[in-house]
């Protein structure tokens, strides 16, 4: 079976930071939300104008991919920022042991 060639920009992706993803991805898909309801408000407009079934209906269909795809690429901003938030807390955490643990072993030495 041969083997299937990597999407051209699939390292790029990957060699990018966690937090760099989430500042790309969070306006990027905020953009693509307001983008679909744009199109939707578009498709809603042509049906009440009395247009044809077929415009409104693909108007309405492409609204719907770009709302969805929108709100899917928010769901994976979330995830980044979530990421982020609970690395953020462990380093904390870990410090904060690291400092209580030194401060332990000052007292007991003699």
């Amino acid at each position: 079976m041969a083997k299937v060639p990597e999407p051209p920009g699939r390292r790029l992706v990957n060699r990018l930071s966690t937090r760099t993803k989430w500042l790309l991805l969070a306006p990027l898909s905020l953009l693509i939300i307001g983008a679909g309801l744009c199109v939707f408000s578009e498709a809603a407009q042509a049906k009440h104008t009395g247009a044809p079934f077929r415009q409104w209906f693909l108007w309405g269909t492409y609204s719907l991919i770009l709302i969805n795809g929108g709100l899917s690429l928010f769901g994976q901003a979330v995830r980044f920022r979530a990421q982020l938030d609970y690395r953020r807390f462990v380093r904390r955490e870990l410090k904060k042991r690291d400092r209580e643990w030194a401060s332990r072993k000052r007292k007991t030495s003699p």
